[in-house]
């Protein structure tokens, strides 16, 4: 097998079947690929849309749950050559995506690629400005740094078996392991030309909670960071003023003026509380940042 394709889910089933149907339109030049899904206790369709596109399912018990061990979960079913993570609400829109993706693995020491992403017509105008700064138009082979992102990425086996997702993270697991590859000596490559659309409806708590607990997350990876009530203060303003005067620009402002205020100000607010919180979690607070309602 060349390649296995690992998506963890929870109730991805409105557009879980848009994703495997960009997948399975690929244009594989010849490579043989697998699709492994890591269930978390869906109760809506996921299960049968992926049960009818041949997926291979694992589960995992929702108590059991966290993002590294999901996926070290997944990697451990998969029988390719290159592991490529998607989200269940990530969906494909080049045909050459997958090929594009990996690529690059195994030239110039890179052993670890992630692609573009960009917004959907759900997008709210802030995370739109976000995909734009973070995956430009414009590859970077191998890139400087350690980001990475495990919604449209690929990484060869043999370094997961090496090095294995940390299971105890929050978020970031993606980050933690780029880190740890860099420092050893490897190389991590951006591919504008593997796009997907990544389609986020999550409520203001939900969006609070994500930036929260990837803030604790980066707490342990790049602890030197702090986020002082002082910095919210002008992250904040800045990015409203920032994306105000896009949206001018863009003819736009006075539909999502109100928007831009409410996503910036759950964005910084959750950076600040995670990045300031050091007490253990509890099990009840884990289940609120894995499970956010």
């Amino acid at each position: 097998m060349d390649i296995s394709i690992v998506i963890r889910t929870f109730n991805e089933g409105k557009w879980l079947g848009s994703v495997l149907e960009a997948v399975g339109a690929q244009e594989l030049h010849g490579l043989a690929m697998e699709v492994v899904l890591v269930d978390s206790g869906s109760s809506d369709e996921t299960l049968s849309i992926a049960e009818r596109h041949g997926c291979r399912i694992v589960h995992i018990a929702k108590e059991n749950f966290t993002f590294g061990r999901s996926l070290n979960m997944g990697c451990a079913a998969a029988e390719g050559r290159a592991l490529v993570f998607i989200s269940g609400h990530c969906i494909p829109n080049d045909p050459l995506w997958l090929v594009n993706l990996v690529a690059p693995l195994g030239t110039n020491n890179i052993v670890y690629s992630y692609g573009r992403q960009q917004g959907h017509a759900v997008t709210r105008y802030s995370e739109e400005q976000l995909f734009r700064k973070y995956y430009p138009d414009t590859s970077q082979i191998p890139q400087e740094g350690f980001f990475c992102n495990n919604a449209n990425a690929a990484l060869l086996k043999d370094q997961w078996i090496a090095h294995p997702f940390d299971e105890d993270l929050t978020g970031l697991e993606d980050m933690e392991l780029a880190k740890r590859l860099v420092n050893a000596g490897f190389n991590i490559a951006y591919i504008a030309d593997a796009p997907v659309v990544h389609i986020h409806e999550e409520s203001w708590h939900k969006v609070r909670v994500r930036y929260e607990r990837e803030a604790i997350a980066l707490q342990a990876i790049m602890p030197e960071l702090h986020v002082h009530f002082t910095d919210f203060l002008r992250y904040f303003l800045s990015g409203v003023m920032l994306d105000w005067g896009q949206a001018i620009a863009d003819r736009s402002f006075h539909r999502v003026f109100g928007e831009i205020l409410s996503f910036r100000l759950m964005q910084y607010w959750g950076t600040y509380v995670g990045a300031n919180e050091h007490r253990r979690l509890s099990r009840q607070r884990k289940e609120e940042y894995f499970y956010p309602r």
